[in-house]
């Protein structure tokens, strides 16, 4: 009878502790971001893209004034609006599916306050972000102290230091799987197969990078042996305008 107690007792601890601890673990919704998309990022279709790998696990709200601009310039006589306002809202639909975020239409009111207006009212009343393509709505955004998740600063962080026709040097380290080549890596790790550079094992030569290829493993880079090295300033210059390029589209 006392070893019946002695077991009850322990696993009523056991349970109390659990309970307890489990009433003190914050909530996953609670510690979750705020991010109100406006129309511009709907339809670009990036936002669908990126929840999909998991990397947005937060709630994503799209206020109704943006659905119903949508619907407006679906409704429109401009055909290409038309086309992109219909993929908007089937974006909007298809985020809805989404398993790894909180996607919710919120019922804001449909009077006549733009809807950029209306969407950094929201922001800022309810110390969320705002996911956006728009450059200029970014920049007002920012006066008014907003975060803002933009994809095309995204995929400016993200593209290649290397651009075609940037010369580097690179440490040869072995021959390729094809006789003729020869392989390096760059610093973080991407390997460099360099034409021609079978015969350089153990050297290190300049390259000219002529291309990338993604794989499910990764990138691997393409290049040949530089026959004449360029400044070094030039490819820096050259990356500087296509990154301010893609970051103001």
């Amino acid at each position: 009878m006392a070893f019946l107690i002695i077991v009850a007792s322990c696993i009523l601890i056991e349970t109390t502790f659990l309970v307890f601890r489990a009433a003190k673990k914050p909530s996953l919704n609670g510690n979750r971001r705020k991010i109100y998309i406006d129309t511009s990022a709907l339809m670009d279709g990036r936002i669908l893209r990126i929840a999909k790998t998991g990397f947005l696990g937060d709630n994503l709200i799209i206020p109704r004034s943006a659905i119903r601009e949508l619907q407006l310039l679906a409704d429109g006589k401009d055909s290409e609006k038309r086309a992109r306002a219909r993929f908007g809202m089937d974006v909007a639909n298809e985020l809805e599916r989404v398993v790894f975020c909180e996607v919710s239409i919120l019922e804001d009111e449909l009077d006549h306050t733009p809807v950029d207006e209306r969407l950094l009212q929201l922001a800022k009343q309810n110390h969320g972000l705002i996911f956006t393509c728009d450059f200029n709505l970014q920049k007002v955004a920012k006066t008014e102290h907003i975060d803002v998740l933009n994809p095309n600063a995204l995929a400016s962080e993200l593209r290649s230091e290397y651009l075609p026709g940037d010369v580097f040097e690179l440490k040869i380290i072995a021959t390729g799987s094809n006789l003729k080549q020869g392989v390096g890596y760059l610093p973080e790790g991407t390997m460099v197969v360099v034409e021609g550079a079978s015969n350089k094992v153990g050297k290190e030569i300049k390259v000219c990078f002529e291309k990338f290829i993604q794989t499910n493993s990764g990138r691997m880079m393409f290049a040949k042996i530089a026959k004449e090295a360029k400044s070094k300033s030039q490819p820096n210059q050259r990356r500087a305008r296509a990154r301010k390029r893609d970051y103001q589209k």
